[in-house]
């Protein structure tokens, strides 16, 4: 049988309101109280129960994690920095899955079901409506790689994906590309659209490079794969700057299976700096997206609001930067 309160409060010699206070953080409790609590939970080896406690205070210290996007190795190293920092902090993360669903009602009534104490929602492809949604709800919420904008009714988190488009426009220049390709993610995605805007406007400053773009089906391995073998058979360009890292090495599959070489026959730039970018056999040139930082920031601000702090709402922008592997050419001269 578990232990209880009523047990604990049986062997301190307390009330069963004494235990409660104990456990409840900013309750008043004397010294003297508190160390025969504690020696009693201790030796009869009792946890207060957090469900019961939320009746008590009124929090669950639950809070939603949201993505559209499981299928995305990225999003595992987020969901791994996202519940660590929060369980680090005594909240509890609560995982959905939106399975490709962009109407933000489903997911609002879950989460008002599970009465969560706040929202995060982690994903760089929703518009900036899903999230508001949840503020419109009456809910906390913070939008982690979100769109940025110039008057955001929520906090947003992310990188600026029209200068993210811009640097990769540059990097490809400086090693002297004068054929390119976007291998885009889907033209949905607020990311794709913003990365083409940036990566295209630089390109326009230099007449002599000639640009193609191309949308993949997905954020995923296999779409890249399909995507580039599509655009092999029709004759590649000299490099591709891919949506995402996951894009990046499906496409990279692709070229290897044809028989040609990266970066000798065909180059990659690749974008978020994943861990898997980093494996040997993939060596992938990529941008950085600062992803811990940005999470690290959202939990704070998370926090900031349940502690009852007054915040206006702000777009954070975080910088990024190439990160040099082997899936460019190097710059000549």
């Amino acid at each position: 049988m578990a232990v209880t309160l009523k047990d604990v409060a049986e062997r301190a010699g307390v009330s069963r309101s004494a235990v409660s206070r104990c456990f409840t953080p900013g309750a008043s409790i004397s010294g003297k109280t508190r160390e025969k609590v504690e020696k009693a939970a201790a030796e009869l080896g009792y946890s207060p129960n957090a469900l019961a406690s939320s009746l008590t205070t009124g929090r669950t210290k639950l809070v939603g994690v949201i993505s559209n996007n499981f299928h995305n190795p990225i999003f595992l190293e987020v969901f791994d920095l996202v519940t660590r920092e929060l369980q680090s902090r005594g909240l509890r993360p609560l995982l959905v899955n939106l399975s490709d669903e962009t109407d933000p009602s489903n997911s609002v009534r879950l989460l008002q079901q599970y009465s969560v104490d706040a929202v995060i929602v982690a994903s760089s492809t929703l518009p900036v409506s899903f999230a508001e949604s949840f503020h419109e709800a009456g809910m906390r919420v913070v939008h982690s790689f979100g769109r940025l904008t110039d008057a955001p009714k929520i906090n947003v988190l992310g990188i600026d994906n029209i200068e993210a488009g811009r640097i990769a426009a540059r990097e490809l220049i400086r090693r002297g590309y004068r054929r390119v390709g976007f291998l885009a993610g889907p033209l949905s995605a607020t990311s794709t659209r913003d990365r083409h805007t940036g990566f295209a406007e630089e390109l326009g400053r230099h007449p002599d490079v000639l640009l193609s773009v191309s949308y993949a089906a997905a954020y995923s391995f296999n779409a890249g794969r399909d995507e580039m073998a599509r655009l092999l058979a029709m004759g590649p360009v000299e490099a591709y700057f891919c949506g995402d890292d996951v894009l990046s090495i499906g496409a990279l599959s692709a070229i290897r299976e044809a028989g040609l070489s990266v970066p000798g026959d065909v180059g990659i730039l690749g974008l978020n700096n994943m861990e898997m970018a980093a494996w040997e056999l993939i060596d992938l040139t990529t941008i950085h997206n600062p992803i811990d930082e940005i999470v690290r920031t959202s939990v704070d601000l998370v926090e900031a609001m349940l502690d009852g702090e007054e915040t206006v709402a702000q777009s954070l922008s975080f910088d990024c930067h190439v990160v040099e592997r082997g899936t460019l050419r190097p710059v000549s001269g």
